[in-house]
């Protein structure tokens, strides 16, 4: 079982002493895939996948039956600066349209089999514009890093989170900023498509937000810089390492809100693959700095964990190919 969140400080010793995978597990999956009727390394990353999966969930031969995906939506008090093309008000009614099952990632996650969960953060407060404060006080940053820590299933053997948030990809590009560097430029993209002068005006409001925050510890830049839906997509990864589920991250929102997680400890998302990279220009650079290679590249650039939910048939599948296929004792087919 989790243990309750307190506190800040606890949070970040959980991160840091987090438990790591079944190394007898990851061995005799290993041994299991040497053995099946394929040539060696003929199934590509699916093998690696697969391997990597056994490890985390202390299975040699292990299933894929019950994928969670959680949506969480937040609001930006940043948007005042004109960051996005939509109002904020789009993010209470795409919350209903997740409720009403009218959304891609809703088709998305049935098409997958994955039970779907939405969370919404105090949409009618949003966080303080960071160019002007932190966006969260230190007790709105636990709030949220508990709502996402208490919404993972501990039945659950495969982990989406995905959100919405009117102007998120800013706070996204602002985190990538502060903890990797470069040029406000380099990681700010137009989002949901703003024009050039859009785009200009975001990456002034970028540079200004992380040149007020100085601070590069995880999660002090997650609060200064970051958003409920994304400490709350920060809290929901971290819950699924102490319970040792897997968790594929999804696009450039999401891998920025892990980013402050292995800020603060390097091997916090060693339970975590990514399922694709998106079409937000950013997204490769941040993957890189994060040691990830994405599964799929559609130029998908929707977030509400569309690409991550995608790509739990991937997952599925090489882990049934690894758990179902025979070996060549058990089919009688000689292996050379």
């Amino acid at each position: 079982m989790l243990p309750t969140l307190t506190d800040l400080d606890q949070f970040r010793d959980l991160l840091v002493n987090a438990p790591g995978p079944d190394s007898a597990a990851r061995a005799g999956a290993e041994a299991r895939n040497g053995q099946l009727t394929k040539p060696p390394g003929a199934l590509g990353r699916l093998e690696d996948v697969a391997i990597w999966y056994a490890g985390w969930r202390g299975d040699a031969r292990p299933r894929i039956e019950a994928p969670q995906v959680i949506v969480f939506a937040g609001n930006h008090g940043v948007t005042a600066q004109g960051v996005s093309a939509f109002p904020a008000e789009v993010t209470v009614q795409m919350v209903m349209n997740f409720e009403h099952g009218g959304a891609a990632i809703n088709q998305l996650a049935r098409a997958a089999g994955a039970r779907m969960d939405v969370h919404a953060l105090e949409l009618d407060r949003p966080t303080q514009d960071f160019t002007q404060a932190p966006a969260m006080t230190k007790a709105e940053l636990l709030t949220a890093l508990q709502t996402g820590w208490a919404a993972v299933d501990p039945a659950a053997d495969l982990l989406v989170v995905g959100e919405m948030g009117i102007g998120n990809t800013t706070p996204a590009a602002a985190i990538a900023h502060a903890l990797y560097g470069g040029t406000a430029g380099d990681w700010t993209g137009r989002g949901t498509g703003v024009d050039d002068a859009g785009l200009a005006n975001k990456t002034r409001v970028v540079a200004e937000g992380v040149a007020r925050h100085t601070s590069r510890d995880g999660l002090e830049v997650l609060r200064c810089l970051g958003g409920r839906e994304l400490a709350a997509m920060a809290g929901a990864i971290a819950a699924a390492r102490q319970l040792r589920i897997p968790v594929i991250l999804d696009g450039f929102i999401c891998t920025a809100a892990a980013a402050t997680l292995a800020a603060v400890a390097p091997d916090a998302l060693d339970h975590a693959i990514a399922g694709h990279q998106s079409a937000e220009g950013a997204h490769g650079a941040l993957l890189a700095k994060l040691g990830k290679e994405a599964l799929l590249s559609l130029g998908l650039r929707l977030g509400e964990g569309s690409g991550a939910a995608l790509a739990i048939n991937i997952v599925r599948s090489a882990v049934a190919c690894h758990s179902g296929m025979a070996t060549f004792a058990e089919a009688g087919v000689s292996d050379g």
